[in-house]
């Protein structure tokens, strides 16, 4: 049995993006005979309990392993050349391209410009890059509620709200008091939150009180996308899935690391860009909201977009790619 460490973290600052990917990559090494350890800091909002949950160990220090899988900003080349003494392979995933690494493997799932060659530099000769969407990091339910996709055009009744899992710069409350603001009745309006989000309590009352439904560190957000007619959300990985899933949308950025991604998508149009959280209103969402009904042959076109970028003959082709690191 191969042996296998994730090297990720997750806190109110960094958010869940990263720990919730590598877990539909540990779970896509469990499937294949592995035994995947997490190696997570315990920070404040972190997800080592929803990882044991899921029934993967948690350990603190390093380990010896078959393979180390790293995804973690804070972490380069001087980290991974260290640890090499207890691993034969090492793989990073990434999506800033801000520094060098010592690795065998190197996924990057996002379109930036020159997205094909900006790792030319930062890697060793040998090491093999999976770049773009092709290689998107897909649990089970994105690709079945793809499979399910019909294609209808279709009014914006249903509307999700889905910020991170951390949001740590308050969107989903701005976009709660826009909804006050705003003419159109929504028929649904599904709000998720994440764990970490420290106004979740806040939150669920407001959707209790307003009738909205209101989820909290769900297995099945793909689902909710593929129910909905339009979602505000922030950038980030959750961009590319709502693409996938057919779902138009816009993305607030939260976060530095989202900044290049949510701008090329909307230059490409495939996501509507609201800008730098800072400089997103209140006013700005009412406005968004107030528009979705009369705008619905431009959502269509952001839809078509969406689905062309992330079309991949195989879903999750990285794991054969890891199998074979592993071999």
């Amino acid at each position: 049995m191969k042996k296998v460490i994730i090297r990720t973290d997750a806190s109110i600052q960094i958010g869940s993006g990263h720990v919730m990917r590598c877990l539909t990559i540990a779970e896509n090494l469990k499937r294949q005979g592995c035994l995947v350890s997490f190696w997570m800091e315990p920070l404040q909002g972190n997800l080592i309990d929803y990882v044991k949950e899921q029934g993967f160990e948690h350990i603190l220090e390093a380990e010896h392993a078959d393979l180390y899988i790293v995804d973690h900003y804070g972490i380069d080349e001087k980290w991974e050349n260290i640890h090499r003494k207890y691993t034969n392979k090492i793989m990073v995933i990434d999506d800033l391209a801000n520094r060098s690494h010592d690795c065998d493997l190197l996924l990057d799932q996002n379109v930036v410009p020159n997205f094909e060659k900006r790792y030319k530099t930062l890697i060793p000769q040998n090491c093999k890059t999976l770049l773009g969407p092709k290689y998107l990091i897909l649990r089970d339910e994105f690709i079945k509620a793809r499979q399910l996709f019909n294609g209808e055009k279709r009014n914006v009744e249903r509307l999700l709200i889905f910020m991170g899992g951390t949001d740590p710069t308050n969107e989903t409350m701005k976009v709660l008091q826009a909804l006050t603001e705003t003419s159109p009745i929504f028929h649904h309006v599904d709000v998720v939150v994440g764990n970490g989000n420290i106004q979740k309590d806040k939150i669920k009352k407001i959707c209790q009180e307003r009738g909205y439904y209101y989820h909290c560190q769900i297995p099945y957000i793909a689902s909710l996308m593929q129910q909905a007619d339009f979602s505000i959300g922030a950038g980030g990985s959750t961009t590319w899935e709502r693409c996938y899933v057919g779902l138009p949308s816009s993305s607030t950025i939260v976060a530095e690391n989202q900044r290049e991604a949510t701008k090329y998508a909307a230059e490409l149009g495939a996501v509507l860009n609201l800008g730098w959280h800072n400089e997103v209103t209140v006013e700005m969402y009412s406005n968004l909201l107030n528009t979705l009904k009369i705008e619905k042959q431009p959502l269509d076109k952001i839809r078509k977009m969406g689905l062309s970028l992330t079309e991949n003959e195989v879903p999750n082709p990285w794991i054969n790619e890891i199998m074979e690191l592993l071999a």
